[in-house]
């Protein structure tokens, strides 16, 4: 990171853990960094932040990642992941509210009178923000204490199994509710696939290939943890009778785009893609005129079908 700063360089970043690989960066380095740079250092603790600030209490230790590391200027943490909060919402702290006046929009000249606004977006819906309040209420400190037990223990559980699975390996040494999976003698897009038809649905992830599992409450429930492992042995055992077959359908076209080097190109069809859920046609009538096919309640016109299903 030291080597890749320059003049240019406006925020340091760190992950808490990485999504791909669950490992935690570090951050009290980073952190050392922004203040010899003199350089803001931000910590992505979106995915694991709701587990994270609770581990000490449930009886883990974690390195040091908040705002007690001198350098730390700011921390986000989904309220939408492990705070079981309404999905929208996430939280977003400054160490200094001089920071924080950085995200204002101010507009003092509009003829349509003086308009500011804190966030990026202009206004927010109120029953995502009392979704997240209420929720934050009804687990409390002892009630995410006790979740936070169980999912990091189900983890460790799941990532000790695993890494008594010949044929995969565990990359890196995952330290919160995320394990990722990688072969060195198989397509591990294959182990995926497999597991997708069995109920299990793990993400598959790129450069370099890999598959991970994010462990949540669901998963601390007696008997899943067993069945995951044996599913995961199980389904290597299958790959390994024909270990050089690759995975067809939409996972081999993931799993080929990483082979072109021009990503540009692998953004251009990925919007085309988009374009395609956005893409309205026409049908015809019984008497073979055409009409405007409605699409998600709506006419092309903008008036609203509340009948439409």
């Amino acid at each position: 990171m030291k080597s890749m700063i320059t003049k240019n360089t406006c925020m340091l970043v760190g992950s808490t853990p990485a999504f791909p690989h669950g490992c935690m960066d570090d951050i009290q380095g980073i952190a050392k960094l922004g203040l010899r740079y003199n350089i803001p250092v931000h910590v992505d603790a979106c995915l694991g932040g709701f587990l994270l600030v609770f581990m000490p209490k449930a009886g883990f230790e974690i390195p040091p990642f908040d705002f007690s590391v001198d350098g730390v200027t700011s921390i986000s943490a989904d309220t939408h992941k492990y705070a079981f909060a309404p999905k929208g919402s996430s939280v977003l702290l400054f160490s200094d509210k001089k920071f924080k006046h950085q995200q204002y929009f101010v507009q003092t000249n509009w003829p349509g009178g003086i308009y500011a606004t804190a966030t990026l977006a202009g206004s927010r819906p109120g029953v995502v923000i009392a979704g997240c309040w209420s929720s934050l209420l009804h687990f409390g400190l002892d009630g995410y204490t006790d979740i936070t037990r169980k999912i990091i223990n189900t983890s460790r559980l799941i990532e000790a199994g695993l890494r008594n699975i010949s044929g995969i390996f565990v990359f890196g040494e995952p330290q919160v509710s995320v394990i990722a999976l990688g072969s060195k003698d198989f397509d591990i897009f294959r182990l995926a696939d497999i597991l997708n038809k069995k109920g299990w649905s793990l993400n598959n992830l790129q450069f370099p290939s890999s598959i991970h599992i994010c462990v949540t409450y669901r998963h601390t429930e007696e008997g899943v943890v067993d069945q995951f492992l044996k599913d995961v042995a199980e389904a290597v055992d299958v790959i390994k009778l024909s270990p050089q077959e690759h995975v067809s359908g939409a996972v081999a076209l993931y799993a080929s785009s990483q082979q072109i080097p021009d990503r540009s190109l692998v953004g251009d069809i990925i919007a085309i893609y988009i374009d395609t859920l956005y893409k309205t046609t026409k049908r015809d009538n019984a008497d073979g005129t055409s009409k405007p096919k409605r699409k998600f309640g709506m006419h092309l016109n903008g008036s609203v079908d509340l009948n439409n299903k």
